[in-house]
């Protein structure tokens, strides 16, 4: 390819609607170009790097046995309705009617069309197991699409579904999948770990996210040095930690606090520590045939976990409530809610909470708090339970050692599914004792563009993209400082057209523009190798051949450049063992 005709527009100046490296990169070095929000357009640079990911998974899924299929993206309300889902996945889901005002969804995933495929194809055990994929776009009504590819509306997806015939099928597929995904992305060159997860709206037992390292990240991992143990902080267990206070009860007293509403102002107000105050937060819960107010309770250092909230009150969703219902459940404005004598309302506790003597609680009345508030004695919760986020220096779930977090990018998610969408759907086949059965399923997806922007969120510098070799649109630049120059553009063309028929993926800079214009729009688009044909070079029989990923350089001979330039793309790629074959599927 040639860098005169190729559709790469480049901006100079970062866009202010880019938020996140990722976002600012790909916009700027014309990968990407945004039509509406949270929906974008590829341009050819950004079409290759989707391609080769999605070529990398493709050989992967064959490999751990997945056959290609292509669903329709349009599925009809039917099927979402036989399952459950269309109330369930809430304002996400994108509802359209046809012409005849039956309903529709454009398709955030694709459990129910998959079930409802293999319902009427599938009757005996003798047909399973089955693992099916597709790589399609999905659509999903973000409250607020943000950072770039990262949360899009409109977005490329592979799902592999597994149908099996027991528990045990299904977790030999499962694990397929995890050690396939695992080699997806040391294939692709990326850093990673491998997180334990809530099922979400996805459903089903358990689950486990791929989550690309990077500062950036929107999820936030919490994870164990000492042993394995790594989970998102929605799933995070968070181990009691031994308490800090030893005194006796004293007895309760009410203290005004007046216009003290916020943890900071009530504890600085009296002289206290966050961990001595007891927050009473009220949220919304909504269920399928109903909503009601809960209180719950968790130290003032902590936060509230929605997730696990949610999932202990098996809700649709929880949601902070607004001030109005905070009044009418507790008699007071937000910031001076307490437990001690709350009526008409659930309470739940963290585990943390029976153990803060002489606490510090809202007294349900503007302007005042109470002091020396004991769990049992003076108020108690329908149930004590893991609320909270886990926090870094918390002892870990299995070994006790002081937890870590850091941040990353959920790439990929697998999902024991179990029976869920088959018995919703009547999903069954007929089993060898004559019986009739649930097929057993699992959901494994990976997020192809959401992938593309955690690389470049993991792999840039100041001046722009580094790509890891594995997914670069193109493997080597190669720049004439002055194209015009008849010797430096002989040279120039004769390696392309070298590298070219060697098979290395080349484009070659032929625009009448200035050597630093060329040489920025290198670095900013992320080439891994830039070949550079200057006078000095020239004179000596040389070119230069500089790495992306450390900006070092080497003089090559010119008899020499071709053999090291497939050494050093081929040194790009990282070595991953087929565990069936022992050969190395990661090599080019």
């Amino acid at each position: 390819m040639r860098m005169s005709r190729l559709f790469a527009p480049t901006l100079r100046e970062v866009p202010a609607e880019a938020e996140v490296i990722s976002h600012q990169y790909l916009l700027r070095a014309g990968y990407i170009r945004k039509t509406a929000a949270g929906i974008y357009s590829y341009l050819p640079l950004g079409w290759r790097v989707l391609r080769k990911i999605e070529q990398v998974v493709r050989e992967e899924m064959d490999r751990a046995g997945g056959q290609e299929v292509l669903l329709p993206a349009l599925q009809p309300a039917e099927i979402w309705q036989e399952s459950g889902r269309w109330d369930v996945y809430g304002k996400e889901l994108f509802r359209l009617k046809d012409r005849h005002e039956r309903d529709f969804c454009l398709g955030p995933t694709h459990e129910e069309i998959i079930t409802d495929l293999v319902r009427r194809e599938i009757s005996s055990y003798r047909d399973l197991p089955k693992r099916l994929y597709q790589i399609q776009t999905k659509a999903r009504d973000e409250i607020r699409p943000r950072l770039g590819l990262i949360r899009c509306r409109e977005f490329i997806m592979k799902d592999l579904y597994s149908f099996d015939r027991d528990q045990a099928g299904l977790e030999e597929s499962y694990q397929a999948m995890y050690r396939a995904y695992e080699r997806i992305f040391r294939r692709l060159g990326l850093r990673f770990k491998v997180v334990e997860a809530d099922t979400g709206a996805i459903g089903g037992k358990d689950s486990h996210e791929f989550m690309v390292l990077a500062d950036t990240g929107e999820g936030v991992i919490v994870y164990c040095e000492a042993c394995d143990y790594a989970a998102n902080v929605e799933r995070a267990a968070a181990g009691e930690v031994a308490s800090d206070f030893q005194e006796p009860a004293e007895e309760m007293q009410a203290v005004p606090t007046p216009g003290r509403h916020s943890v900071e102002e009530v504890t600085a107000y009296l002289g206290v520590t966050a961990k001595r105050l007891v927050k009473t937060l009220i949220y919304r819960a909504v269920y399928r045939d109903r909503e009601e107010p809960v209180a719950v309770l968790v130290r003032g250092d902590r936060d509230v976990n929605e997730t696990k909230l949610k999932n202990a009150l098996d809700a649709l969703f929880v949601e902070l409530a607004d001030a109005g219902l905070v009044e009418r459940v507790t008699g007071a404005p937000v910031g001076f809610a307490g437990p001690v004598g709350l009526r008409g309302v659930r309470i739940l506790a963290d585990l943390e909470v029976p153990r803060v003597v002489n606490a510090v609680v809202g007294g349900n009345k503007a302007d005042l708090h109470l002091v020396n508030v004991n769990y049992g004695r003076d108020y108690q919760a329908e149930a004590v339970l893991d609320l909270r986020n886990a926090a870094a220096g918390d002892p870990c779930p299995r070994c006790g050692a002081p937890l870590k977090l850091t941040r990353g990018i959920e790439v990929g998610h697998i999902f024991k599914l179990g029976t869920k969408y088959s018995e919703a759907l009547g999903a069954t086949y007929l089993g060898e004792d004559g019986q009739e059965h649930y097929i057993v399923m699992g959901s494994y997806g990976i997020g192809i563009p959401r992938t593309m922007a955690a690389a470049v969120e993991q792999n840039h510098d100041a001046d722009g993209i580094i790509w890891p070799f594995p997914i670069a649109p193109y493997h080597v630049i190669i720049v004439p400082v002055n194209y015009d120059v008849p010797e430096q553009q002989d040279l120039a063309e004769s390696l392309y057209r070298e590298l070219t028929a060697a098979g290395v993926e080349t484009i070659i800079d032929d625009r009448d523009e200035r050597a630093g214009v060329k040489f920025k729009d290198a670095d900013l688009m992320g080439f891994p190798l830039r070949i550079t044909v200057g006078p000095r070079a020239l004179k000596e029989g040389k070119v230069e051949l500089r790495r992306r990923a450390d900006g070092s350089v080497l003089l090559l001979e010119r008899a020499e450049v071709v053999a090291r330039v497939k050494s050093e793309i081929a040194a790009g790629y990282p070595e991953v063992e087929d565990e069936n074959t022992g050969a190395d599927v990661g090599v080019r």
